[in-house]
C-alpha cells in the first residue's frame, strides 16, 4: 500500500508546486485530477495573499485546474478570520495590494488609509503581507504606526515568491524591512502557523491523519505538516533544492520527498 493511498485530503500549495508563475506542471493537473476522479478532496492553499481567491479561481480555470467552490484558500482568509474573531472593531493599516485590501473591506475589516494617515489618523494594528504594489511612502506609514504602538500581523512568512524568472521579494522580505525599521517582530499567520491547520481542519471537516500537503517549501509547506501532524511532502519543483535539505535539522524533514507531484502518483493510487 503507498504512503498516501488512504489520505483522504490533499492541500496543494501553488507556487512552485502546481505551477510556475503562468506556467502549469502537465503532471500536476493529471495527479489533481486523478484524485477527484477516485473521491478525494482537493484544497490548494496559498500564502501569496497578493490576490485573493476570485483571482486564484480564473488562473487555475485558465492554467487547466477546473477548481471547484470551496477548493481555495490563502493566507490572507486565515488573518482576515482572526482579525474577525479576535480584533473585532480594530482599525488596520494594510499594507497589501489592491485585491487584498478589497477583501478585507468586503469581510468587514475596518481599514485606516493614506489620507487617514495624513490627516493623523493611527491604526490599532499594521499587517503586512506580499504588496506587490509597494511603495516608499506606504512604507514608511507603516513603519511610523508600529513605532507609534500599533500591533504589527503579517500574513504569511515567505521571503520570496517563485516565478519563471527567478525568486521575487515576498512577505517576509517586506516584513522583514519593518523590523529593521521598527524594531519590532510581527505575529505571522499562513503556512505553518496554528490558526491555519485549524481552520482548513474546521472548513473541510477532515482529521489530521487523512490529511496531506504538497509543497516546495521546507520552512512553510512542510512545517505546517510538522508542526501540527499533519503528513508532509516535499516537491523538488519550486525553493527548495535536494542540496539545501543538508541544512535542514532531522525534526523538520518532511516525511516524504518527491521529484515532482507526477512520483507521488504511485504512492497513492496503489
Amino acid at each position: 500500500m503507498g504512503a498516501l493511498s488512504c489520505k483522504q485530503l490533499f492541500i496543494f500549495d501553488l507556487d512552485g508546486t502546481v505551477y510556475l508563475g503562468a506556467r502549469p506542471f502537465d503532471f500536476a493537473v493529471r495527479y489533481v485530477n486523478r484524485l477527484r476522479e477516485t473521491g478525494r478532496r482537493v484544497l490548494f492553499f496559498t500564502n501569496n495573499a497578493s490576490h485573493g481567491t476570485s483571482f486564484y479561481y480564473t488562473k487555475l480555470a485558465t492554467l487547466g485546474f477546473a477548481p471547484r467552490s470551496g477548493e481555495i484558500m490563502t493566507s490572507g482568509d486565515v488573518t482576515i478570520e482572526f482579525l474577525r474573531r479576535h480584533r473585532e472593531g480594530a482599525s488596520v493599516y494594510l499594507l497589501g495590494t489592491s485585491d487584498l485590501r478589497r477583501d478585507f473591506r468586503a469581510r468587514g475589516i475596518r481599514l485606516v488609509t493614506d489620507d487617514d494617515v495624513e490627516r493623523g489618523v493611527r491604526a490599532d494594528i499594521v499587517v503586512s503581507s506580499f504588496d506587490t504594489e509597494l511603495t516608499y511612502a506606504r512604507l514608511t506609514n507603516a513603519a511610523l504606526q508600529i513605532r507609534a504602538g500599533a500591533e504589527f500581523l503579517s500574513t504569511h512568512p515567505d521571503a520570496v515568491c517563485p516565478t519563471e524568472n527567478g525568486f521575487i521579494p515576498d512577505s517576509g522580505a517586506i516584513a522583514s524591512a519593518l523590523t529593521t525599521a521598527t524594531g519590532v517582530t510581527p505575529r505571522y499567520f499562513g503556512k505553518p502557523y496554528a490558526e491555519t491547520a485549524a481552520m482548513i481542519l474546521e472548513v473541510t471537516g477532515y482529521d489530521r491523519g487523512d490529511v496531506c500537503v504538497f509543497g516546495d517549501r521546507v520552512y512553510t509547506d512542510i512545517a505546517l505538516g510538522k508542526k501540527n501532524g499533519i503528513t508532509s511532502c516535499l516537491v523538488l519543483t519550486g525553493e527548495t533544492t535536494r542540496a539545501m535539505l543538508a541544512d535542514v535539522p532531522p525534526s523538520s524533514m518532511p516525511d516524504l520527498i518527491y521529484p515532482s507531484l507526477s512520483e507521488a502518483e504511485a504512492d497513492t493510487f496503489e
